[in-house]
């Protein structure tokens, strides 16, 4: 995870991002593709990302005949990460009462699994 912005919950996703990429702009400028779901479809997202700097936004679709599950390229990288964080139990619930406290946390669940996956190189089985 490279950023966590937490907001109200009454802010719909598409009408958060522009605040996070231009959060995420500021740490990283070099980032320029970002991959969303349908949701961020439509131009209104497209015209508030304009002032934002040069951004690659591509909509990760299903397939109209698609029947039953399937897996969608890139969309199920944030599904894994958010199972990954349901794993923390203070993250399964949201019992913090201020943004901060919910960012730390947040980012204090990304670097357990991050330690995590770079202590399995360091102890060979």
């Amino acid at each position: 995870m490279l950023f966590a912005y937490v907001h109200a919950a009454d802010i719909q996703d598409r009408d958060g991002a522009p605040s996070v990429l231009k959060a995420i702009r500021h740490r990283f400028p070099w980032l320029r593709y970002v991959f969303a779901d349908g949701g961020y479809a439509g131009q209104k997202l497209r015209k508030a990302l304009r002032g934002c700097g040069q951004w690659n936004l591509e909509i990760i679709k299903r397939s109209d005949t698609a029947k039953g599950f399937e897996v969608l390229p890139r969309r199920w990288v944030v599904e894994r990460t958010f199972g990954w964080f349901g794993r923390c139990r203070r993250l399964t619930k949201y019992w913090e009462k201020s943004i901060a406290s919910a960012t730390a946390w947040v980012n204090i669940a990304s670097i357990r699994v991050m330690t995590r996956r770079l202590a399995r190189y360091c102890f060979p089985s």
